[in-house]
C-alpha cells in the first residue's frame, strides 16, 4: 500500500512550539485487513467512471454488511480483481474501530441516484433551504474509525443525477450554481463525521464530491495525513476540509484543490481549538480559512509551511454578526502565497448579504503571520468590525516579494504590530493603528515550496 507520490515524513514529534494538538500525531498505520471484496464493476473513464447500465448495480449492501461485521482494529479492504477496479455505493455508516481501505487502482464512485440520499422522500437533488440528503460516507460516535489506502472516492458531482431510472440534466455541481439565485442547494456531502474521536484519513483520495468533501464535529482527536482533495475550481461550496466543534486535530502531508475553502475552521455550534496545520500544499480554493461560523470560538491555531499557490483567498477569517464570535491565539509561520486575488483577508462583515441585528459580533485578536512571502499582487484586507470590535494582528516577517505597488490595501478598525522580522509595506486605515517596525533581513525562498498537485493514484 505504498504511493509513489507519498513522501514519507517525521513523526509530528518535536515540532515543538509549532504544535498546537496536544496529542502525540504519528504517521497512520494501515490496519489488517478482516475482510477483502473485490470489485465487480470496471471503470470505464469519463466524468461518469462506471457504465449507465452498471448504475443499477450498487455495492452499498455488501459495504455496510462488512463494516457492520468487521472487528475493531481492521478494515474492510476495496481491492481490484482483474480489470474489475470499481465499486459503487449510495451512503455507508463507518463503525467504531474500524476501518475502510481502498487500495491503490480501486475507486468507490457515489451513487448519482438522488433518492439514494433522501431524508425523506424527494428532499435531495432540489434546491431548497432545509437539510434533504444524507451523506455518502457517514459516522456518527465511531470512534477510532479511518478512511485509508492510495485509491479513490469519487462522489461524482459532475455526472448528471439519476431520478426514477433516468439521466436527468443537471448535475450536483449545477445545483450548487443554481443556489446562488435560488436557495440552498440539496446535495450529498462526500464524508461527514460527528462525535468520533480519533478519526484517521490517511492517504486517500477524495475528489468530486457534490457539496463538502469532509466534515468533522464533535470531536477530539482527527488526522489527515497524506490526503489528496481534488475537484475543479468551478464547483461551487465543495470545500476540502471543514474541522468544526472540536479540538485536537492535525491537518499533515496534505494536497488540496477545490471549488471553495482549501480548509474552513468552523466554530459553531462549539468551539474548534487545539489544532496544527503542518506541511501542506493548496492550490485553487479560497484558501487557508477560519469561519464564516465563529460563534462559539477559534483558538490554539498554528498554521505551519504552507503553499498556496492560485488560490482566490490565501490566508482568511471570515465572519459577520450573524454568527461571529471570538478567533484569537493563531499562529501562520512559514507561509508562501503567489497568484492570490486576497493573499490576506480577516474580514469580519465578509458577507455580500450581511444579516445585521444578530448581536454575535465577530472580534479577531492575537492573530501573528510570520515568515509570509507573498506575490502575483492582490488585495491585503483588515476589516474589523467597529471601533469597538477590532482586528488586533502582527506582521512578524511578512514580505511581498514582487514589491508593495502591485498590491491594494483596505484597512478599518485595525491594530497592527509589524516586527520584528522584516515587513517591507505600510498600511494606513480607518481607526486603526500601526507600531512598530519591520526588522531588516530577508526572508527565505519559496522556490521548492511551490510543487506540483501530485496527478494520479
Amino acid at each position: 500500500m505504498k504511493a509513489s507520490w507519498f513522501v514519507a515524513a517525521v513523526a509530528m514529534i518535536g515540532v515543538g512550539a509549532s504544535a498546537q494538538d496536544t496529542r502525540t500525531v504519528t504517521e497512520p498505520k494501515i490496519p489488517a485487513a478482516c475482510v477483502v471484496l473485490k470489485a465487480e464493476l470496471v471503470r470505464v473513464g469519463g466524468v461518469d467512471g462506471i457504465a449507465l447500465a452498471d448504475e443499477s448495480k450498487p455495492d452499498t449492501e455488501r459495504l455496510q454488511k462488512a463494516l457492520d461485521g468487521c472487528t475493531k482494529g481492521q478494515a474492510v479492504e476495496l481491492a481490484a480483481d482483474g480489470g474489475q477496479a470499481a465499486f459503487l455505493t449510495g451512503p455507508i455508516e463507518m463503525r467504531p474501530g474500524v476501518t475502510l481501505l481502498v487500495d491503490k487502482g480501486v475507486t468507490l464512485y457515489g451513487s448519482r441516484v438522488a433518492k439514494d440520499y433522501e431524508v425523506e422522500p424527494g428532499s435531495c437533488g432540489i434546491n431548497a433551504p432545509k437539510t434533504g440528503c444524507r451523506a455518502l460516507i457517514s459516522g456518527k460516535g465511531a470512534t477510532g474509525s479511518g478512511i485509508m489506502g492510495d485509491g479513490v472516492i469519487d462522489g461524482r458531482g459532475g455526472s448528471k443525477m439519476i431520478r426514477d431510472g433516468k439521466v436527468e440534466g443537471k448535475t450536483w455541481w449545477d445545483l450548487g450554481d443554481d443556489a446562488k439565485t435560488l436557495g440552498h442547494q440539496q446535495v450529498p456531502r462526500l464524508i461527514v463525521m460527528s462525535g468520533s474521536n480519533d478519526f484517521t484519513l490517511y492517504r486517500i483520495t477524495l475528489k468530486n464530491a457534490g457539496f463538502f468533501h469532509v466534515t468533522y464535529s464533535g470531536g477530539n482527536g482527527f488526522t489527515a495525513w497524506g490526503v489528496k482533495i481534488d475537484t475543479p475550481q468551478r464547483a461551487h461550496n465543495t470545500d476540502g476540509i471543514d474541522p468544526g466543534s472540536s479540538k485536537n486535530i492535525t491537518i499533515t502531508q496534505s494536497y488540496i484543490r477545490d471549488g471553495d475553502d482549501n480548509i474552513a475552521i468552523k466554530g459553531g455550534s462549539g468551539p474548534v481549538t487545539n489544532m496544527t496545520v503542518i506541511h501542506n500544499h493548496f492550490y485553487w480554493g479560497h484558501g487557508m480559512s477560519i469561519g464564516s461560523e465563529t460563534t462559539a470560538g477559534v483558538s490554539a491555531l498554528r498554521v505551519t509551511d504552507l503553499s498556496l499557490d492560485g488560490p482566490d483567498a490565501g490566508i482568511r477569517i471570515k465572519s459577520q454578526q450573524a454568527y461571529g464570535g471570538l478567533v484569537h491565539d493563531a499562529v501562520y509561520d512559514d507561509i508562501c502565497i503567489r497568484n492570490s486575488k486576497a493573499p490576506i483577508q480577516l474580514d469580519t462583515n465578509y458577507s455580500a448579504n450581511p444579516k445585521p441585528g444578530q448581536g454575535l459580533i465577530p472580534v479577531y485578536k492575537d492573530i501573528v503571520l510570520r515568515n509570509v512571502r507573498i506575490s502575483g499582487g492582490g488585495k491585503i484586507q483588515l476589516n474589523g468590525f467597529d471601533t469597538t470590535h477590532r482586528i488586533g494582528v502582527q506582521f512578524d516577517g511578512v514580505v511581498l516579494t514582487d514589491g508593495a505597488t502591485a498590491y491594494k490595501f483596505a484597512v478599518a478598525h485595525s491594530d497592527i504590530t509589524l516586527g520584528p522580522g522584516p515587513v517591507n509595506f505600510k498600511m494606513p486605515g480607518t481607526d486603526s493603528t500601526e507600531r512598530g517596525e519591520g526588522g531588516k533581513g530577508t526572508l527565505g525562498s519559496c522556490a521548492e515550496k511551490f510543487v506540483p498537485f501530485p496527478e494520479g493514484q
